[in-house]
């Protein structure tokens, strides 16, 4: 987190040859009569969770509770010193190809893959052949916090909330216990789920997702999210394309990370 996430991104140039060779070989992908193009103008909306309440807290941690998170969870912090630049965002969206799935830059056609955001995501547990898919036999959510946070279902029942069509647990009862526990193992472990659900699948502002928490319970299986989140990252992109407006609800600082890392 010390390091700027520049210093660490590597050459992409393999991976634009790779796909220019591809497109080249297997042709357009678009059904018959269906004509691509960019959109008109899109108001998009990329407010983000308020991350300094994340940051302060890892301020306030000693070496070695920071090398036990990087043990476990990788360098996944630096996403929270990643600034999110909603002019530059904005100018970004206004070049996504819906028909496409990926960025139009006049002749240039760029978008991001699993293997670049694995890179990015710096977190050794994560395995490129292991892709997350929510199990059929999962458990419930009140079960899941109660494992990752080691608190009694009386407490985790009475914070869970409804929120839309889903629930949720609020952060600050999350920034609660990061504070109060004793455990510093738990401390860790409930910070590196509230970076999960603030900053790499967030939805509702100030609020850690039942869904998340299903990927966090799977995460030390060694499963990648990444698909999942360049899926999200696109259906969000095209919603806003398509209706001309909308907020982004996905990982603006990976994208801006990849879109650096290019640029």
């Amino acid at each position: 987190m010390e390091s700027k996430f520049l210093d660490k991104v590597k050459d992409n140039a393999a991976v634009r040859m790779w796909s220019k060779k591809t497109q080249l070989e297997k042709g357009d992908s678009l059904a018959e009569g269906y004509i691509s193009g960019l959109s008109g103008f899109t108001r998009i909306n990329v407010t983000q969770n308020e991350l300094q309440e994340l940051r302060d807290i890892w301020a306030r941690w000693d070496v070695e509770t920071k090398q036990l998170f990087y043990q476990s969870y990788g360098d996944l912090p630096y996403l929270l010193d990643i600034k999110v630049d909603k002019y530059l965002f904005r100018a970004m969206a206004q070049f996504w190809n819906s028909a496409y799935s990926c960025f139009t830059f006049g002749k240039v056609d760029l978008v991001p893959i699993v293997k670049e955001y694995i890179a990015l995501l710096r977190c050794p547990k994560v395995q490129v052949d292991k892709v997350y898919s929510k199990a059929a036999s999962a458990l419930a959510f009140v079960k899941k916090l109660m494992s990752i946070t080691r608190m009694s279902e009386q407490w985790v029942t009475a914070r869970i909330q409804q929120n839309g069509d889903g629930r949720c647990i609020p952060w600050v009862s999350l920034r609660d216990l990061i504070v109060a526990h004793p455990d510093t193992m738990r401390k860790v472990e409930v910070f590196a789920l509230s970076i999960c659900g603030l900053v790499i699948f967030p939805k509702a502002l100030r609020y850690i997702d039942e869904a998340v928490a299903d990927f966090f319970d799977r995460l030390d299986k060694g499963v990648t999210p990444v698909p999942a989140i360049l899926a999200e990252t696109f259906r969000s992109l095209s919603a806003c394309r398509r209706t001309s407006e909308g907020r982004f609800i996905r990982c603006a600082q990976l994208l801006l990370a990849w879109f650096h890392s290019h640029f």
